[in-house]
């Protein structure tokens, strides 16, 4: 194909447009360089800020010299050749973008299972010629939604053959400079009447959906949402998700772009991620359109869409109810014991998740897989809290809130009761399970209208009588006053150099992410011993003789106050083969050999521990007691 052949030229210009891309992200990466030092090694803070604050002089000096040649926000705007494709337009700057039009507060976000962690991104400062895992939308995500997408389109795989192979090369997916092509987002505007939002472009007289590049945007449906913003002016509020794609795209487009010389981009491709939403109003809001960009913008019918593969996806989802008409994409449980008391959820306090480190119900976001909303209920609670059966399960009301991103989110609340400890349940997400009562709603911190949620009702449902008084129940016939404790496993791994096998720990990882571990895992229903062969198969590849394995080192761990102690068991291999592989990359990075002297600064701090004390022939040690 003819723009794959790049000259020089482009090349250059190219490295002078992911130096300006590089140089806008600064502030987030300080920030979650911040977070990563405080949660890692708070010790290391200093220095790990010291190290960012030189490499952004460093690229802030590149920047400007390299400012004389980049292209310039007012450059003319290249044309697409082809029905579908989009533009590539100039934009203004940010600030002149969101003057006018603050930002929404950001709450909640809903994913594939809503108040999910979506774990904190953390890892070394970025490269400035990948995207790779560090900034976000990470490529990791981008693959993640593309391989979805494909497995549910199966066919698509050839045409889309350009995109996995820009996934897989050096650059940023989603920089404008990436060549043969990259990636683009759009929003497809759903209205109750079953009709389409585009907007007419006046350099190529083509009716298109609103969309664009993306920035420093969180998400790639983030950035979609972005740009209807930008482009039509509509509150994100007025947006919902829809429940037949909830967070996938609904298409993938691929569509060429021309060359445009004066802003230094060579022809290329767009790999456009659409969208859909709901307009949540009945009647659309006024539109805030660029005048020097569009010339208007029209609502048509899914038969009347220009696009033929978005045409066609639209009319089979509207067989399957992709009607216009918002409704309920999560679902919750509000659990009361017949008796005034309410059972409440304390949710971790973490970045990107909805309602962090406050008192919520127990519950989650629909996927594709779930029949109904109580079939998500159930799910959820199987998921957070196994062996809690709820008895006369049943819909209450229809609660709505904002999520992170600003879309309106609107939740089916069912009321259930149960009278057991929330001591005995294994939580398996959040931090602890606890009864109130109404009146002692005012002294927690509550997700938003909970609160009110309650009190309406408990006046509809007047207690009878008081709870009865039960003696602390055995865990599992264990004597009273026993603490349970979760059983980890370590492979202590040295090469023929002494050195010891760490992984580096996936940004998203919901424990220590950006941060180098032993390869681990958690005992299931079998021997430690067991559980470490299999780990080290599943996530190495790395085959082990249990007869080849030793006890090393224990460490008697207590994260933090209010959970569960631990007991990490740290075996040595005496023998095995394989090469190291990483056979779960949505958890690890890499594998890298390390002198045990001269290990990197992020370890897992019970792990450099356990190094220490095994170089010291210690068999025991403890940590957080």
């Amino acid at each position: 194909m003819r723009f794959v052949d790049l000259t020089r030229n482009r090349e250059a210009a190219g490295r002078s447009i992911r130096m300006r891309d590089m140089a806008r992200r600064l502030p987030r990466l300080v920030r979650r360089s911040l977070s990563l030092a405080w949660r890692v090694d708070p010790r290391a803070t200093i220095g790990l800020l010291l190290r960012q604050a030189a490499a952004g002089v460093m690229q802030a000096l590149c920047l400007v010299a390299i400012s004389g040649r980049a292209p310039t926000a007012g450059s003319p705007s290249s044309q697409g050749r082809s029905s579908g494709c989009r533009p590539t337009r100039s934009r203004p700057s940010r600030t002149a973008r969101s003057a006018g039009r603050p930002r929404e507060r950001r709450r909640h976000h809903y994913s594939a299972r809503q108040g999910k962690p979506s774990r904190p991104r953390q890892l070394p400062r970025p490269s400035d010629a990948s995207r790779g895992d560090d900034v976000p939308p990470t490529r990791s995500h981008i693959r993640e939604i593309t391989e979805e997408y494909l497995a549910r389109r199966p066919h698509e795989r050839d045409s889309l053959s350009g995109l996995l192979s820009v996934l897989e090369g050096p650059d940023d997916p989603t920089g404008r400079a990436t060549l043969p092509g990259h990636v683009t987002c759009s929003a497809v505007v759903i209205d109750r009447e079953r009709r389409v939002l585009h907007l007419g472009h006046k350099a190529t007289g083509l009716l298109l959906a609103p969309g664009g590049h993306v920035e420093d945007d969180r998400t790639l449906l983030a950035a979609a949402l972005r740009e209807v913003r930008e482009e039509t002016g509509i509150n994100l509020a007025d947006l919902c998700l829809t429940p037949q794609f909830l967070t996938a795209p609904i298409d993938i487009d691929v569509h060429d772009i021309d060359a445009a010389p004066a802003k230094g981009e060579g022809a290329h491709r767009h790999f456009d991620f659409r969208f859909a939403f709901y307009l949540v109003p009945e009647r659309h809001p006024a539109l805030t359109l660029r005048d020097e960009e569009v010339t208007g913008a029209r609502w048509l019918a899914f038969d009347e869409v220009r696009s033929p593969a978005l045409r066609a996806k639209l009319l089979d989802a509207r067989s399957r109810g992709l009607d216009g008409r918002p409704e309920p994409v999560n679902a919750s449980a509000l659990i009361h014991d017949g008796h005034g008391r309410y059972l409440l959820h304390l949710r971790d306090d973490r970045e990107d998740i909805w309602a962090p480190g406050t008192f919520a119900l127990l519950g989650g976001g629909r996927t594709r897989e779930d029949a109904d909303l109580e079939a998500t209920l159930r799910r959820e609670l199987a998921e957070e809290t196994p062996c809690l059966e709820l008895a006369g399960l049943k819909p209450y009301t229809v609660e709505e809130d904002t999520s992170v991103d600003g879309l309106t989110v609107s939740t089916q609340v069912f009321e259930g009761r149960w009278s057991g400890d929330p001591e005995t349940v294994d939580l398996r997400e959040g931090v602890l399970l606890r009864w109130f009562t109404p009146d002692t709603l005012d002294r927690l911190r509550l997700s938003d209208g909970l609160g009110d949620l309650i009190r309406r009702h408990a006046a509809e449902h007047p207690p009878t009588g008081r709870p009865p008084h039960r003696a602390p129940l055995p865990r599992q016939g264990a004597p009273e006053g026993t603490e349970l404790h979760i059983v980890g496993v370590h492979l202590y791994l040295r090469d023929e150099q002494g050195r010891i096998l760490l992984g580096l720990r996936h940004p998203d990882s919901a424990y220590a992410g950006g941060t180098w571990h032993f390869l681990a895992g958690h005992c299931e229903r079998e021997s430690a011993i067991t559980c470490l062969v299999r780990e080290a198969k599943e996530e190495a590849g790395l085959i082990i003789d249990p007869e080849e394995v030793e006890l090393v080192h224990l460490v008697h761990l207590v994260d933090s106050p209010g959970t569960p102690p631990r007991m990490q068991l740290v075996f040595r291999a005496r023998a095995w083969s394989g090469a190291p592989e990483n056979l779960e990359p949505d958890r690890c990075v890499e594998w890298r050999w390390w002198d045990p002297l001269r290990l990197p600064t992020e370890v897992v701090p019970y792990t450099r521990q356990a190094i220490t004390s095994i170089l010291g022939g210690s068999l025991y040690s403890q940590m957080g007691w």
